[in-house]
């Protein structure tokens, strides 16, 4: 998977494993372990490129804690992390929340927010959200590999310039096609600075804790 993203020009890959309460919620000694044999590998094919930890925080009972606690698993230990919702539903309180952390210079990443039902005839609450988080939409969901109505909102969210950045999210090295089939979608619709303003300089700023927007 690393081979392949960096053939399609990624020089830094954000590892995101998922942390959701009773389903995915490996240790941290076991994410690091993980994370150590990943870079030993990179290196060991020589290959030029940087991944950062991070984690793919559901919006779940673990997460309220690690908000208390001030204890949110962030991109390379800063204050930026990355959020996923249950695709059917928003949180109870999702706005005042977010609006805590932001105020507490905490800023929320939503991963693939073309796949939020509650959002797609909602475009008050998707600029609402929008003004606090960092949007990221998948690339396979622009290429159509996610379904017909995730690629209309993931397609609308980038031509509207709601989408602050797009990723990969790469689960398997099966996805790739679809990653590259997203990057040809945006050059061909939204054109190359597009290109480089989501997949280079707003993934950027966002790593570095500041919203695209901002």
């Amino acid at each position: 998977m690393v081979t392949g993203l960096f053939n399609l020009g990624f020089s830094t890959i954000c590892a995101t494993p998922h942390q959701k309460t009773g389903q995915y919620l490996p240790s941290l000694e076991a994410i690091n372990n993980a994370h150590k044999a990943t870079m030993d590998a990179v290196q060991a094919h020589e290959l030029p490129v940087r991944i950062p930890l991070g984690a793919e925080n559901m919006w779940d009972s673990t997460l309220y804690q690690r908000i208390e606690d001030d204890e949110i698993p962030g991109y390379d230990g800063n204050r930026v992390f990355l959020m996923e919702f249950i695709p059917n539903q928003l949180p109870v309180g999702l706005f005042q929340r977010i609006f805590d952390l932001r105020c507490r210079g905490i800023l929320p990443v939503l991963a693939h927010p073309e796949r939020y039902s509650p959002l797609w005839m909602a475009p008050d609450l998707v600029e609402k959200l929008a003004g606090d988080c960092a949007m990221v939409v998948d690339l396979g969901a622009l290429s159509g590999h996610h379904g017909r109505k995730q690629a209309k909102y993931a397609r609308k969210m980038v031509l509207s310039g709601i989408a602050h950045a797009a990723a990969s999210d790469l689960h398997s090295p099966t996805d790739l096609k679809g990653v590259s089939k997203g990057i040809e979608w945006i050059r061909k619709k939204v054109g190359l600075d597009a290109v480089e303003r989501l997949l280079c300089t707003n993934p950027a700023k966002i790593l570095e804790g500041r919203h695209p927007d901002g």
